[in-house]
């Protein structure tokens, strides 16, 4: 399932840990193949598993502890607002209905289109910024504002590619 260039990438991460601890590269490995697949179906998940030498269940308790995992389908453009307490302050319920309103969707859900999924997420390490949102993991705004979040949504839907 895994193309030779992820599998190539996890051989990567692996080579950071000692030879008998391959399993320490499991979060680097669901990372790259959901970067590659768009999410985690468990098929991927048990390849992991067997590539990295650990029982699936390990790989499965890891993808569905953290929200960075996907193991359900998602939109072209996952965006994730955080609620966590600094941002609720400083505005993120405004920006949560906002967006809400604008996609058509609530968090949990995606767009008809298929293009939105709007995730809730934890605090995300930049309360400064607040209310602030991650666009498909790799992407952070900060300082949102129902403009920002129109010119994002917008930018995004004309063909802004985020990974």
């Amino acid at each position: 399932m895994l193309s030779p260039e992820s599998l190539a990438q996890i051989d990567h991460e692996i080579a950071k840990y000692p030879a008998d601890q391959r399993q320490s590269a499991v979060m680097s490995a669901l990372r790259i193949a959901q970067v590659e697949q768009g999410w985690l179906s468990t098929g991927v998940m048990d390849e992991i598993a067997v590539y990295l030498n650990m029982p699936a269940i390990a790989v499965y308790e890891v993808a569905s502890f953290y929200n960075m995992y996907d193991t359900q389908p998602v939109g072209k453009h996952k965006v994730t607002l955080c609620t966590n307490i600094s941002c609720m302050l400083m505005g993120a319920p405004e920006i949560a209905e906002h967006l809400q309103h604008r996609l058509g969707c609530g968090f949990g859900e995606t767009t008809a289109d298929g293009q939105f999924t709007l995730k809730e997420g934890e605090c995300m390490g930049a309360c400064g910024d607040a209310p602030l949102c991650l666009v498909n993991n790799h992407r952070m705004e900060g300082e949102l504002t129902p403009d920002k979040i129109d010119a994002l949504l917008d930018e995004l839907k004309s063909g802004g590619e985020v990974k």
